[in-house]
């Protein structure tokens, strides 16, 4: 008993040191993610700097600060990572800064969609317009990579690297086979000859209206592609088609021989001719700065006076409530910014930056109504990111106006309900059974057994409804017919330089194009732009990291760049009920 007694004691006594020493950790995280935060003021640069421009971490709309960037902790995200609004803000920042003399453009991938690719490559330009170099080196890159760094000066290589170019394609994940085996049944009720969200639950391939629509827009993503390359390369726009249709570019002396690239250069012979360009003696250092340490930010418009911009951000999927996460979209939490912006007498003017595939149709509902009444108080404009479709596209209509990049993927008005049956899965392949009283003959309308002929028609009766109100949204906030809205409508994805011409949206142009607007409709001469939602506070950041959160956490450790698939497949199995969603989440490669 007495060596029972000892052992209780010691492990006592171990969890509270194991406590206090977890306490104490954790008190030092806080302590250095504070001093971090708080020592954000403008990096010192070198005279005849370079600015270092990398683009493989992950790349948000907004920058979302991590208090564990500057610390090694197993599971935590510890990669530095940048907004498009910051990467775009610092380039344009060092365009007047003396210090910087150019940029070395470093990018071998680039994993963001086609809106925000070519939002950077402008500001690239806009850099390269005036008077500064820029010069693009990598051993390999894709052709998103490519694509960036074509609108450089100069253009290199490894001599034993490589320059992907094949031409886009764009490839969906289907799972019906496996729900098979599993024994699950996706019920789908839908409106939209192109509302093809569901068909991954469904099918093994693409429906042919939905491969229609894929084609539409990714040659019309690949048109303007071919076209950015050829101006900056001096190539003719038939033989950069052909360079990619015969995949005549295998090895790096081909990238030469097509004019992709100038020439073939280890990094040292590459260092040697950047430290040329600046003026810097060869024996010493390179002075150069990267973008992601690069504090600088550029003005949006005059600080002065005390009215504002407001720029809100909604990026991710739109969920019901109040967001979770930085990746989605809750009805109540935007539309209670959006609120507080309206209420805000400082406030003139709003620009809603979206970025979403859509979601919820209810969240979006409550959301558009917000846009509604902010719109009868004060100028509203919509600036659109790689997506604003669906319920993206549903939060956007009422807008005054709404601008978007020739590579969003926009439209796709239409609606979709799924409800999984799990009744095979539960009887035969767990040996799960159910048995039900009921007061009411819809009573037990549940996942454990399928819907019959009338409870299908309930189901596409609500679809229906739905259908019917976002096209009404759409036709009063665009002054178009229902029957026009339903021609470009039925869940068809557009993109765009497409949806210009079938009036969805106003003008080609990018987020400070939008402000600009923005400002001007409320007669701004002096405005200062500010962004929302606010950054939270570092202890509600450390403290709020969900189970869910940290899982992903080391799940991304893991599996990497391959996490997506992941991320796809859990949001997929969750998007039951109603839905306005894009088909999917287009991969284009």
């Amino acid at each position: 008993m007495k060596q029972f007694f000892k052992y209780v004691f010691a492990t006592v006594v171990g969890i509270i040191i194991s406590s206090i020493l977890m306490v104490i950790l954790l008190i030092g995280i806080i302590t250095v993610s504070i001093s971090s935060i708080g020592s954000s003021s403008e990096t010192t640069v070198s005279p005849n700097s370079v600015l270092q421009v990398t683009l493989d971490h992950a790349i948000t709309e907004k920058t979302v600060p991590s208090p564990f960037e500057d610390l090694n902790i197993p599971g935590a995200s510890s990669v530095k990572s940048l907004g498009l609004n910051d990467i775009i803000s610092r380039i344009k920042a060092a365009e007047t800064d003396d210090n910087i003399k150019g940029i070395y453009l470093n990018v071998s991938a680039v994993n963001v969609g086609f809106a925000s690719l070519h939002a950077i490559r402008e500001s690239l330009k806009e850099f390269k317009e005036s008077g500064k170099f820029i010069v693009a080196y990598s051993d390999v890159m894709t052709q998103k990579a490519y694509y960036v760094a074509s609108i450089a000066n100069e253009v290199y290589i490894s001599p034993v690297g490589s320059v992907d170019f094949r031409g886009l394609s764009s490839s969906v994940m289907f799972m019906k086979d496996a729900l098979d085996k599993l024994g699950v049944e996706m019920q789908v009720v839908k409106v939209g000859t192109y509302k093809s969200a569901v068909e991954p639950f469904i099918l093994n391939e693409m429906s042919a209206a939905n491969r229609t629509q894929v084609e539409s827009y990714l040659n019309s993503l690949y048109d303007g592609f071919v076209r950015d390359i050829a101006s900056a390369r001096s190539i003719d726009e038939q033989r950069v088609r052909q360079a990619a249709d015969e995949y005549l570019i295998q090895f790096p002396e081909d990238a030469v021989k097509e004019r992709f690239v100038d020439s073939l250069l280890y990094r040292d012979e590459l260092l040697a001719k950047l430290k040329q360009k600046v003026g810097v003696d060869q024996k010493k250092d390179l002075p150069s700065i990267s973008l992601l340490d690069y504090k600088k930010s550029a003005d949006s418009g005059s600080t002065s006076g005390g009215s504002r911009v407001a720029v809100l951000y909604a990026f991710g999927d739109i969920i019901d409530g109040n967001a979770q996460d930085i990746d989605q979209i809750g009805g109540e939490s935007l539309s209670r910014e959006l609120r507080k912006l309206r209420e805000d007498d400082k406030v003139k003017a709003i620009v809603l930056r979206v970025n979403s595939p859509g979601g919820s149709a209810l969240a979006s509902d409550l959301i558009w109504r917000e846009v509604t009444l902010a719109k009868k108080v004060k100028p509203v404009v919509v600036s659109m990111g790689d997506y604003a479709a669906s319920g993206g596209y549903y939060i956007s209509a009422a807008a005054d106006s709404i601008f978007a990049d020739a590579g969003t993927l926009t439209g796709s008005i239409g609606v979709f309900g799924l409800i999984p049956n799990l009744q095979n899965l539960f009887n035969n392949k767990l040996g799960i059974h159910f048995d039900a009283v009921k007061t009411g003959q819809f009573a037990d309308m549940g996942i454990d057994r399928p819907m019959n002929a009338q409870e299908r028609t309930i189901v596409q009766g609500g679809v229906n409804r739905i259908y019917q109100q976002f096209m009404q949204r759409v036709a009063d906030g665009r002054g178009l017919s229902i029957a026009q809205v339903d021609s470009i409508g039925q869940g068809r994805v557009w993109t765009g330089a497409q949806a210009i011409e079938l009036g969805l949206v106003d003008r080609i142009a990018s987020l400070d194009d939008a402000v600009k607007s923005a400002a001007k409709m409320a007669k701004l001469d002096k405005y200062k732009v500010s962004e929302y939602p606010r950054a939270k506070d570092p202890f509600e950041s450390v403290f709020s990291s969900s189970k869910e959160k940290v899982k992903m956490w080391f799940m991304e450790d893991e599996l990497g760049e391959h996490v997506h698939y992941v991320k796809e497949l859990r949001k997929l199995m969750r998007n039951t009920g109603i839905q306005a969603r894009i088909p999917y989440t287009v991969e284009i490669n």
